[in-house]
């Protein structure tokens, strides 16, 4: 593959300002269960390619699932570039030569037989079903894939990658009379199948979750003060903050432009907000992004103020700063962009009890159930979530729904906990929907926000 596609990029180097090609191998194991019934298990096998050439700005893409004719499916990218290019563009060679990286696999899933996944995850949604007759449905879902990249381009850069995902998926949904809840569970590993054994305490607090909530009664809508579960914060600042920072977001946005200034006040001074591709085992992390840039962790806002942004090649180039190695696509079908990888809120000093002590009335929301941004706008529902009275936890509520301006509530906050939890996630941009990314931060204490109810 090394020889194939290093002569391919040396023959039309010449013809277009940057060229680049990119083969993806895949090996996917997939089980399924839709309540008591098995809905898939599969095994495939899969090669795709992509071809992408730049001229005066222009880009021309051509996507392949074989590597027949290739030369001329690096012609026809660099005949598209060169019929939109219109400005002056350049990269810098990053004097990355020749790379190759295995993952190191400690337990690895291709060894399990195909019969002891499906019992496993058989056992785990029968735990579902079995906890209470109000469980109504679940969706139990298992994957792995072993996926090896072959990147080429035309400073001279070869990079070859192994990456490994496993993920375990459980989502129950209860049912009292007219009360409906759910609740969700997901387990990943980057290196180990045993990620997802002995997972039976975890899959019943799952349901209990879902069930716990059909008596809540619902919540009064006014003005509280919110304290969110690490969980839930990292959802938050990937939703609400992390997009925004999305070079593409900035450079195509004038409003953005205007108010995302590097330099500039946004969060209140304890506040830091991290985008890193360098922790370990965690979902968006990875050693050279879809573009061939090493990974990075970059500071987005440190101390209060607005430092990075994250970047692909071009919004880097585009806005006259440095690539951040955030260039990433779900797969060769699809031009890389800007793109989050594991997003947090660093931690701070106060505990959970002394977070909570003061405040006289307010809420703690737990998870995400849903939401939605508009800009600098979000709207989130808690999967779930309890009244704070007099520095106690209190009742359970339901319907929780959180709304507000990110850069108002990043100035909000008003206390910053002294632990850090990341979980999984799943992030869609641009019709590339479920890239694997990590979310975090600790317990975070929010002044006068608006929560809605029924």
């Amino acid at each position: 593959m090394k020889q194939i596609l290093i002569d391919a990029i040396n023959k039309f180097s010449k013809q277009a300002d940057y060229l680049e090609i990119r083969v993806e191998k895949n090996e996917i194991f997939v089980i399924s269960f839709i309540g008591p019934a098995l809905d898939n298990i599969s095994r495939s096998t899969n090669l795709g390619g992509s071809v992408r050439a730049m001229n005066k700005g222009g880009w021309g893409f051509v996507s392949f699932n074989n590597l027949e004719n290739l030369n001329e499916k690096i012609s026809l990218a660099i005949r598209q570039s060169k019929l939109v290019g219109k400005q002056v563009l350049s990269f810098p060679d990053l004097n990355i030569k020749d790379i190759t990286l295995k993952t190191e696999i400690k337990s690895d899933p291709r060894k399990i037989l195909a019969k002891d996944k499906k019992s496993l995850f058989e056992h785990y949604n029968s735990l579902l079903l079995e906890k209470s007759d109000k469980i109504q449905s679940t969706q139990v879902s298992y994957r792995d894939e072993i996926k090896t990249t072959y990147f080429a381009n035309s400073f001279g850069s070869y990079i070859e990658q192994e990456r490994l995902d496993i993920v375990g998926r459980f989502n129950v949904i209860a049912r009292d009379g007219g009360a409906v809840k759910q609740a969700f569970e997901s387990v990943t590993s980057r290196d180990s199948y045993e990620a997802v054994l002995n997972l039976d305490a975890k899959v019943l607090d799952t349901a209990e979750r879902a069930l716990r909530q059909l008596n809540a009664k619902p919540v009064k809508a006014a003005t509280y003060t919110v304290v969110l579960d690490p969980r839930l914060t990292g959802v938050f600042i990937h939703e609400a903050f992390g997009h925004l920072s999305e070079g593409d977001n900035v450079y195509e946005n004038e409003k953005m432009r205007e108010v995302l200034v590097v330099g500039k006040e946004i969060a209140v001074p304890k506040l830091t907000v991290v985008d890193s591709a360098l922790i370990p085992n965690l979902p968006g992390s990875y050693v050279y992004d879809d573009e061939g840039v090493k990974a990075n962790k970059t500071v987005l806002i440190e101390n209060g103020i607005l430092t990075n942004r994250l970047h692909s090649r071009e919004t880097a180039a585009k806005m006259s700063e440095l690539t951040t190695g955030n260039g990433r696509a779900l797969t060769t079908g699809y031009s890389p962009i800007p793109r989050m990888t594991n997003t947090y809120i660093d931690k701070g000093d106060v505990k959970f009890d002394e977070m909570i002590s003061d405040v006289k009335e307010g809420i703690y929301a737990i998870r995400m159930l849903g939401g939605q941004t508009n800009g600098e706008l979000f709207t989130f529902s808690s999967g779930e979530a309890y009244m704070i009275r007099d520095g106690k936890i209190a009742e359970p509520v339901s319907d929780v729904t959180l709304s507000g301006n990110v850069f108002k509530t990043l100035k909000d906050i008003d206390a910053i906990g002294d632990d850090l939890i990341f979980t999984s996630g799943s992030c869609g941009k641009c019709g590339q929907n479920g890239l694997p990314v990590g979310v975090g931060g600790p317990h975070i204490r929010i002044k006068d926000v608006l929560v809605g109810g029924r």
